[in-house]
């Protein structure tokens, strides 16, 4: 079907792709994976001609049909409904159904046979081509990626970029091509149109490359995985979990090889400099150098999915309620998003919020966020509750003259360089890499930026919205292992199933106007909601009062003096927590010991001491956590 032969592409004096080989075959589903700037979306662009490569070839029949979906469609405009910009697909019949048009006004006045015989010609090939289906299949295709019967009625010119992109993927696949070319199709996509592609896809006749950094979505369609890496594309017979356990097998196999050939190196290597002096084997001792200068050496592994951890900091723990929702109703033009919504958000919890775009998740997350005040009902944050937001318009926030160590150091001063710089080396920014200036990075680069700073932040509560959309499957895992080992609250938009499987411990959505809670992770969530039938509910009823938010009551001075007393018993409670906390932390370190674990007796006290001062710290945070919420009824 196409075949890439020995391709060399040069970008300046870097190589991209040196002597690449690939041949993609019919009925293939392959997902083309790697690391930002390896060059995937440049050996797409190859393909269909737009770049062309230094050396090497691509070949392919001549009307092999190509359906290639890029980022670089959202500069398309019209301002025809979305149905017509996706009926733009059927060339042909677009063509015949106007000629036909033509035809049937020059009957009017023209009955001559050559009229009619042109005009059965036009109708018969129309029918043939299923002319007739055509705007039905584009309604079709439109509703399963999340348009609504008056969406499709609009212009492309009204929607975001996002939803564009979706109507240029309508498209595409209206043509029905031979093979389709996809990259990053998930993008600004919602879960219930990710799961339509998925159907639609599995079930396309054709040969299919993805570029995605989804892995479920990869799991779910591909049979085939290619690896750009250093220069060179490598095949992997099976879906990207394949892919992950096969290429553990081939670098545990590489790494072996490596130890091997580097111990027989140095064992040459001796024998070389032992005998170098002597006249006598003079011979010897050359042919033993040019064979070691032959020799095609094994590389070491390197590691893509690096373990890191984390330091966070937070001067404070939060109460154990971290926001409370009460009677929530939130409305825009035409539509209701939220009708006297409760939620509760408490100490520890790791929320997924999830749902169709349109069902008002982001506009939940402002509101739990404090950055859209335009509500009724009430939003409470508990006590001590510090916050961090993050947000893709976020990135416009970086200051682009500053390098990423100064952009860290400017927001997070109490933190010292070299905290900085390990924070930064987890999210990829090594040696030099934190004097780069922000204006030369890339769209993954500064979202990589803009989270080691949410993450920085003395928050204890973090509300994300979106926080992987730009970032690589390498990025992506570091972001999990980062939430993992988070000890405070945090609630996060995202539509990466993978990302919210290994981060999040209860799943919100939003139905009937409603918050409704899931108390587990999503692949649970998933199995349970998959069984359920969704009933509309009856309005809830009007005697639930509706307020606007209420500025704060003032307080007597009793009232003030008594909050001073609790504050300042609190205080001085957190630093008693403080000290058990170090005590338990210093006797977990001691049990950890040889000298204590294999001396029984010493063994034996230290457990004794060890459980002791954890129960004196359980019960230091359980004052504290009265003395939290005496002092939040005092307050409200």
């Amino acid at each position: 079907m196409i075949s890439i032969n020995n391709l060399t592409f040069e970008i300046g004096a870097r190589a991209l792709y040196d002597d690449a080989n690939w041949h993609i075959k019919p009925g293939d589903k392959v997902g083309l994976i790697g690391a930002n700037g390896t060059g995937k979306s440049t050996l797409l662009k190859i393909i269909v001609g737009e770049y062309s490569p230094t050396s090497g070839t691509v070949s392919m029949a001549k009307d092999l049909k190509i359906g290639y979906l890029n980022q670089d469609l959202l500069s398309y405009h019209s301002d025809k409904n979305i149905v017509q910009v996706a009926m733009e697909a059927f060339e042909r019949q677009n063509q015949l159904h106007s000629e036909i048009e033509i035809l049937l006004q020059k009957l009017e006045t023209d009955y001559s046979d050559e009229v009619l015989n042109k005009l059965s010609d036009k109708q018969m090939e129309f029918e043939a081509l299923d002319g007739y289906n055509i705007e039905f299949r584009a309604h079709e295709i439109l509703a399963g990626l999340g348009f609504s019967e008056e969406e499709q009625k609009r212009p492309l010119a009204t929607f975001s970029g996002g939803w564009r992109m979706r109507v240029m993927l309508a498209r595409i696949l209206l043509q029905t091509p031979d093979i389709l070319l996809l990259d990053e199709p998930t993008n600004h996509m919602d879960l219930p149109s990710i799961k339509w592609l998925e159907n639609y896809l599995q079930a396309f006749e054709g040969a299919i490359v993805i570029v995605s950094h989804d892995r479920y979505f990869l799991d779910r369609i591909i049979n085939k995985t290619v690896e750009s890496r250093r220069g060179k594309l490598t095949l992997y017979a099976g879906n990207y979990s394949f892919y992950l356990e096969e290429k553990s097998l081939r670098e545990e196999l590489q790494g072996n090889q490596f130890k091997n050939q580097q111990a027989k190196i140095k064992q040459e290597e001796k024998l070389i400099e032992r005998f170098r002096s002597k006249a006598s084997k003079a011979k010897m001792v050359q042919s033993r150098i040019k064979a070691l200068d032959r020799m095609e050496k094994v590389a070491d592994v390197d590691d893509d999915n690096p373990e890191v951890n984390f330091s966070f900091k937070f001067s404070k723990p939060s109460g154990r309620h971290v926001v409370t929702l009460e009677n929530i109703s939130k409305s825009y033009p035409n539509i209701e998003i939220l009708r006297n919504a409760d939620g509760l958000i408490e100490k520890g919890d790791k929320i997924a919020l999830i749902g169709a775009n349109g069902k008002g998740k982001s506009t939940l997350l402002r509101i739990v966020a404090e950055d859209d005040n335009e509500y009724e009902g009430k939003s409470v944050k508990g006590h001590n509750v510090s916050q961090t937001f993050f947000a893709q318009h976020q990135l416009e926030a970086l200051h682009l003259e500053n390098s990423i160590l100064q952009e860290l150091q400017t927001f997070a001063p109490k933190h010292t360089e070299t905290e900085i710089r390990s924070i930064l080396g987890c999210f990829l920014f090594t040696g030099d890499d934190v004097f780069k200036k922000i204006k030369v990075l890339s769209g993954g680069e500064k979202s990589r930026v803009a989270l080691a700073k949410a993450l920085t932040a003395d928050a204890n509560f973090l509300v994300l919205d979106e926080p992987t959309n730009h970032l690589d499957m390498a990025s992506v895992n570091i972001l999990i292992q980062a939430l993992q080992q988070y000890e405070g609250t945090l609630i996060v938009v995202s539509h990466d199933r993978y990302f919210l499987d290994h981060v999040a411990n209860k799943i919100w959505y939003i139905e009937n106007k409603d918050i409704k809670e899931y108390p587990g992770d999503y692949q649970e969530y998933e199995v349970w909601n998959s069984k359920r039938v969704v009933k509309p509910q009856a309005e809830k009823p009007a005697e639930k009062p509706k307020e606007q938010k209420k500025p704060k009551v003032e307080v007597s001075n009793d009232t003030r003096n008594l909050l001073q007393k609790k504050n300042k018993e609190l205080k001085q409670l957190e630093d008693k927590i403080a000290t058990a906390e170090s005590e338990v932390k210093k006797l977990e370190t001691a049990l950890a010991t040889e000298e204590v674990f294999s001396d029984a007796e010493k063994l034996k006290t230290t457990t004794r001491n060890y459980n002791s001062s954890k129960a004196a710290w359980e019960t230091l945070q359980g004052d504290w956590e009265r003395l939290a919420e005496e002092i939040m009824a005092l307050e409200s």
